[in-house]
């Protein structure tokens, strides 16, 4: 009988987590960012799927963690150490569990991240950021922290390539991350894909924070409609439609001739858009893109990426170093949009409000609503909305576009 017993018990999960008790730390994150993203409904669509695949992976015997390949693709299966890349998909389906099948084959041949800059694409609107093209420079300021935090890792011993992915966190775009880290230092695509994620999901949170270090009441209040009439721009777009469908042509076109690297992530997001400003004749192809294609993108995204968040992957110095680097990245890109327009006023007649800088983020639209939010604190009828988007859309761009230097200069 007590043997029936020992049996049952060895069954269960109970007796590895009581042996090994970091495990309670990993549900403890799980419930963490599972609260975030359903009571605080902190980007619910990447959280949740995130914070879930977190939750499985931790269970034993449930082999339902992404087991990490080092440097050379080598992984340990069934005390065998094996090349990844020369395992059959089905092999390491049986052999390795259902999530590593989906996270080698979509995420680490880097095949989900363009896609879901399609999906991107077919719901952004290039109409603020055309209507209001000078703000777009301060989408390109804020790509500071991804510089700024790549000089100090490599200071502070991570190889160049480690170190320009996890920079490329300042970006805010997790996909950019996760196709930077592909090329450049696959052995650590699970802490920063997670790191990514999770500041993006946290931006109501860092922004303001950075937002309340930097900015006095005076600049916050600046009414940019009021800016507008004052000074009011000497540039008339007479057909918004024809420029909209001819913009992301010419940029893939532009980016493809400077920076081929960066095509396979611009190149999409284009598509995605170009599918979306043409219209009726392409519907069914913009519906696809935007519904179907990317919220099953998302889910697979988002589950696998959760899913490397392992003991063995997250307890560690490495990603610990990771995780505060990425702050750091995320905070500074953050700043570094602020000072650019503080910058820019102090030679300016036409003022610009500091959240427009703040928002050269690619977290779209989330940050941009958060900075209205902060706005309208201050005076309930200076909504920036519209403003902040011609930031945070060249973000998107920006991002992208660095993400490709960094890939041509390192990989």
């Amino acid at each position: 009988m007590n043997e029936i017993f020992e049996n049952l018990y060895d069954m269960t999960a109970f007796s590895n987590i009581i042996a090994e008790p970091q495990f309670l730390i990993m549900y403890a994150i799980a419930f963490v960012l599972l609260y975030l993203g359903i009571k605080k409904q902190y980007e619910p669509l990447l959280l949740v799927p995130i914070a879930f695949g977190v939750l499985l992976a931790n269970f034993p015997g449930g082999d339902m963690g992404v087991i990490q390949a080092d440097e050379n693709g080598m992984v340990m299966v069934n005390g065998v150490m094996k090349s990844i890349w020369e395992m059959p998909l089905h092999d390491i389906a049986h052999e390795l569990g259902l999530m590593n099948f989906i996270y080698y084959m979509l995420i680490k041949t880097g095949f989900l991240p363009p896609i879901i800059f399609m999906g991107v694409g077919a719901l952004t609107d290039f109409g603020p950021m055309l209507r209001n093209l000078h703000l777009s420079i301060f989408g390109a300021a804020a790509q500071l922290g991804i510089f700024t935090v790549l000089l100090v890792a490599i200071l502070m011993g991570f190889t160049p390539k480690e170190a320009a992915s996890l920079g490329i966190i300042g970006g805010a775009d997790g996909p950019t991350a996760i196709f930077t880290t592909i090329k450049l230092a696959p052995h650590l695509l699970g802490p920063i894909a997670i790191a990514a994620y999770s500041y993006m999901a946290l931006v109501p949170v860092i922004i303001p924070m950075v937002v309340r270090l930097l900015c006095s009441k005076k600049e916050l209040s600046i009414n940019m409609k009021e800016e507008e009439k004052k000074y009011p721009s000497k540039t008339e777009i007479k057909n918004l439609r024809v420029l909209k469908i001819v913009f992301p042509i010419v940029v893939t076109t532009v980016v493809a001739l400077f920076v081929p690297s960066a095509v396979p992530l611009i190149g999409m997001l284009m598509f995605g858009n170009l599918v979306k400003e043409i219209g009726s004749n392409t519907f069914r192809l913009f519906d696809a893109a935007s519904n179907s294609i990317m919220n099953a993108a998302t889910i697979f995204l988002g589950l696998s990426v959760g899913a490397t968040m392992t003991t063995e992957a997250f307890l560690n110095w490495t990603t610990i170093g990771i995780v505060v680097g990425g702050f750091l990245a995320f905070a500074l890109s953050i700043a570094g949009g602020i000072l650019f327009v503080k910058l820019f006023n102090l030679f300016s007649k036409k003022k610009i409000n500091p959240l427009i800088g703040a928002t050269g983020l690619s977290a779209v639209p989330m940050a941009s609503r958060v900075a209205n939010e902060i706005a309208l604190k201050y005076d309930s009828k200076n909504h920036v909305l519209q403003y902040c988007m011609a930031s945070n859309i060249s973000g998107v761009i920006g991002s992208a576009v660095a993400a490709g230097v960094l890939i041509s200069f390192l990989a």
